[in-house]
């Protein structure tokens, strides 16, 4: 028997999360801007943590609520609806997954100095890995990193470099044994900001233009310029060689943070489209009895499924402690090309409305196109994925085992 009842206490998490973010944080956007930013996250995190709403995934112990993987996901789930909701929870990205780094693999001294203030939503951190000479692959890093006496010193340059501009830390990644094997070159540091050898260059331009308030929220992708950047020798993080395998493992999460959030804002964009074609009407009937537009809500709610499932089975897989790599890097392609789907569909049922920015669906639709790109872009985790398939047949003489074959 295959049980798909979710626990009576994690109902409860994510029916008081969806309340909060329904009743506090979607109103909230209506008031918020860049002059109050500040003074409305302030409020939000008040009312949360008086509701023990405080770092989702935490350990109890670390002051978060101490959410396994499916309670996790469905209070992320709730939270993606709206661009307050992680913020105020003190999950959102990249802090979140960086934050599980350090947790993991920092020292004593690192978590007492650096995870605290983090955890206490008093600082926020960024995570410079990718550069342009390297792209997707990211073992064709060059910034270097040489040890100094008791210090680090690094050289090199970042790119994309997520929310840098409200960062009170960075983590940095760099080459420190050139000669070693490929994936055990590199190095995890982590830098106080601000920092005269970690210069912001610009903040890049995207197809999602830059706002005061997106800005604010760390909005930001940043180009750095590292130049004789100073690091104590205590800050190295997680011993040298093993940037590689701690950036991968913080990925996988930040990829599934970003397809719980893709299922909440799809799932925003549907609510937001079946309440607008049941009060339009066209030629004396309304849009939502037209068979046309019951086809095209019926596209997005099979997505839609399609996503939850796949979520609830990789939080599943991600309980039992089970290798979820494949079904991972699966469900990250399919989820933003969903989310795409549903947005699309959205702001095409709501006509020039949809199109104008009386709605959120035209600020999304720019937005989520980034989805096919952060985290490794569609080809490589396709790339990955089908070299999976080959590797089960040759090993199984079936493709079963890539495909959710424990599932049957």
């Amino acid at each position: 028997m295959i049980d798909f009842e979710i626990p009576a206490e994690t109902k409860a998490i994510r029916a008081k999360v969806r309340e909060f973010v329904q009743q506090v944080c979607i109103p909230a956007e209506a008031t918020c801007t860049a002059e109050n930013f500040d003074s409305v996250l302030v409020q939000l995190r008040e009312q949360a943590r008086g509701q023990g709403l405080w770092c989702p995934f935490i350990p109890e112990a670390h002051g978060g609520m101490g959410l396994k993987p499916l309670a996790n996901a469905l209070v992320q789930m709730e939270l993606g609806e709206s661009f307050l909701g992680a913020l105020s929870l003190n999950t959102q990205g990249p802090d979140d997954a960086t934050m599980l780094t350090l947790l993991e693999h920092g020292t004593e001294l690192q978590k007492e100095k650096f995870l605290a203030p983090l955890l206490e939503g008093e600082k926020r951190i960024c995570y410079s890995m990718t550069e342009k000479a390297a792209g997707a692959d990211a073992t064709g890093m060059q910034t270097t990193a040489v040890l100094d006496g008791d210090n680090w010193v690094l050289n090199g340059e970042k790119w994309f470099s997520s929310s840098a501009s409200v960062a009170d830390i960075a983590v940095v990644m760099a080459k420190t044994d050139p000669d070693a094997p490929r994936h055990e070159q590199y190095s995890t540091f982590i830098v106080e900001l601000p920092n005269p050898g970690y210069q912001i260059v610009r903040n890049i331009e995207t197809m999602q233009p830059h706002s005061d308030l997106g800005l604010k929220l760390g909005g930001s992708h940043s180009e750095i310029k590292i130049e004789n950047l100073v690091v104590p020798r205590e800050n190295l993080l997680g011993g040298q060689g093993q940037g590689f395998n701690m950036g991968q493992h913080r990925l996988a999460y930040g990829r599934l943070r970003h397809g719980m959030h893709n299922v909440a804002i799809a799932q925003r964009a549907l609510d937001l489209a079946a309440g607008h074609v049941v009060e339009r009407e066209t030629f004396g009937k309304r849009l939502a009895d037209r068979q046309g537009v019951r086809w095209m809500l019926a596209d997005c709610a099979a997505e839609i499924y399609k996503a939850r499932l796949m979520l609830l089975h990789i939080a599943y897989k991600a309980e039992r402690g089970e290798d979820l790599r494949q079904e991972n890097g699966i469900a990250k392609v399919f989820l933003a090309h969903m989310v795409h789907q549903v947005v699309d569909t959205a702001l095409q049922l709501h006509g020039a409305l949809g199109y104008s920015h009386d709605t959120p669906l035209a600020r999304w639709y720019v937005g989520i196109r980034s989805q096919r790109l952060v985290d490794g872009p569609d080809e490589v985790h396709r790339w990955r994925t089908g070299a999976n398939v080959i590797k089960a047949f040759e090993k199984y003489g079936t493709t079963a085992s890539a495909c959710g074959g424990e599932l049957l």
